[in-house]
């Protein structure tokens, strides 16, 4: 069985809800903490307890900041129709509000001069606090974390950026993040990219973004809910949304686009067990609490091996570069197609050409053609339902000499058969200095070992 995460995103989605739901899974927090204290950044504390929202016991992620970084969060007064500039209300009931993990759509970021005031060590000062992505990513590379954890939090702030882009319309190296790059931003991004990587998930189940209507006043103005970068978001990464009735912005840019970097799938298996619940809190008041509730799953259909279905994509092409046909095969692998590959034919004319074939799940048809007809010279594709007979399989983690792998284990009529993932290979030859060979024979022995006594 597989190792499934469903996020039940009816009361949208932002980067602190998410820790916390993930956290409240993972229950991880010492682990999570000792990451975040190798961001080599200051200004910040992190609080993580309990509180009740509707009556319901949910974990609360929240990043304390300085008043050198504090990100108020005024838009909460124009959600309503509220426009008057010289009233703000900053009691116990906005305060709590002002403390949204962060609304990436407020301010730009201005020059400050502080004291480290990060727990247990000391980072270096800064004396401005505009960043782009290539500050961002410096900061995500410089943090101690996995390999896996960082490139899911790089992918979350790469869509935050282009989408930022095209809303602003400039390059997305152009792009200064507002609230996305302060503190509490990068603390929630890479607090996601953990927490995500302890659950060794190998799916990512979320159906639909819950939104509200209304109003939002950012730097620029007042724009409508969705606002331009969470549109954006789910205009190219084809995200399901549901506009609901009811006043407020449920869905952020951060959240936007963690879901955008991690959804495998937006359908649910027809029927399924839930191993374990993790329920994450935001910080708004709405009509409609806001709740982000996490899943682990599994899938109890039990026709899943002979009549699992899947879809070819296909496509001749002989009119495009092979770098672009290299950069499409792994824009398509991070959008969700289970597997990608070209093979030579010859088209009309005798022109040689390439043969994209990509196989991927019904549903992630649109967005993975949508790629293929942006990224490519194609003008048409095909489409070919087909039906395969599967292995069943699940996901492992064993504990070898040189670290923790990941296998995949497959049932052959009761004999077990183990496959190595890549990634966990190649990751271990890099630390250790090894031979691929090596590393692969090593982690079957231990598989067998250490799963047969399971």
């Amino acid at each position: 069985m597989t190792n499934t995460l469903y996020l039940e995103c009816g009361s949208g989605i932002s980067g602190d809800m998410t820790v916390a739901a993930l956290l409240d899974l993972t229950q991880n927090e010492e682990h999570l903490r000792s990451v975040l204290r190798t961001i080599p950044i200051d200004g910040f504390s992190v609080e993580i307890s309990r509180v009740k929202k509707v009556g319901l016991d949910c974990c609360d992620f929240n990043v304390i900041l300085d008043k050198e970084h504090e990100n108020h969060d005024h838009d909460m007064e124009y959600l309503h129709g509220n426009h008057n500039h010289g009233n703000h209300n900053h009691g116990d009931h906005h305060h709590e509000q002002h403390q949204q993990e962060n609304h990436e759509h407020g301010h730009y970021s201005h020059e400050h001069h502080h004291e480290d005031q990060h727990a247990e060590h000391h980072h270096e000062g800064h004396t401005h606090e505009h960043r782009g992505m290539v500050e961002v990513a410096d900061i995500i590379h410089r943090t101690q974390m996995t390999e896996n954890a960082r490139k899911v939090a790089l992918r979350i702030f790469q869509i935050i950026g282009e989408a930022e882009a095209k809303a602003h319309g400039v390059p997305v190296e152009q792009v200064h993040f507002h609230e996305v790059g302060a503190v509490d931003s990068i603390v929630d991004v890479i607090s996601v990219a953990v927490c995500l990587d302890d659950l060794q998930a190998d799916q990512v189940i979320i159906p639909k973004l819950c939104e509200g209507i209304g109003t939002v006043r950012c730097q620029h103005g007042i724009l409508p809910v969705p606002v331009p970068a969470v549109a954006n978001i789910v205009e190219k990464y084809s995200l399901n949304m549901e506009i609901m009735n009811v006043q407020g912005e449920f869905v952020t840019p951060t959240g936007a686009a963690i879901a955008a970097a991690i959804q495998t799938s937006a359908a649910l298996p027809k029927q399924f067990k839930i191993k374990k619940i993790g329920m994450g809190a935001g910080k708004r008041t709405y009509e409609r609490p806001s709740i982000l509730r996490a899943m682990l799953i599994e899938s109890t259909e039990n026709d899943a091996v002979e009549n699992d279905s899947i879809y070819k994509l296909e496509s001749n092409i002989d009119d495009c570069s092979g770098e672009a046909l290299g950069y499409v095969m792994e824009r398509l692998m991070e959008t969700g197609a289970k597997d990608v590959h070209y093979h030579p034919v010859f088209m009309k004319k005798n022109r040689p050409a390439w043969q994209l074939n990509v196989i991927c799940d019904e549903e992630d048809i649109p967005k993975l053609e949508q790629i293929i007809f942006r990224e490519t010279t194609t003008i048409g594709i095909r489409r070919i339902a087909m039906k395969r007979t599967v292995l069943p399989r699940e996901q492992k983690i064993v504990e070898t000499k040189y670290g923790r792998a990941e296998v995949k284990v497959c049932d052959l009529g009761g004999e077990a058969r183990y496959y190595p993932e890549y990634e966990s290979v190649i990751q271990i030859c890099k630390e250790n200095g090894l031979a691929y060979q090596e590393v692969y024979r090593e982690i079957i022995r231990e598989s067998e070992s250490q799963i047969k006594e399971k």
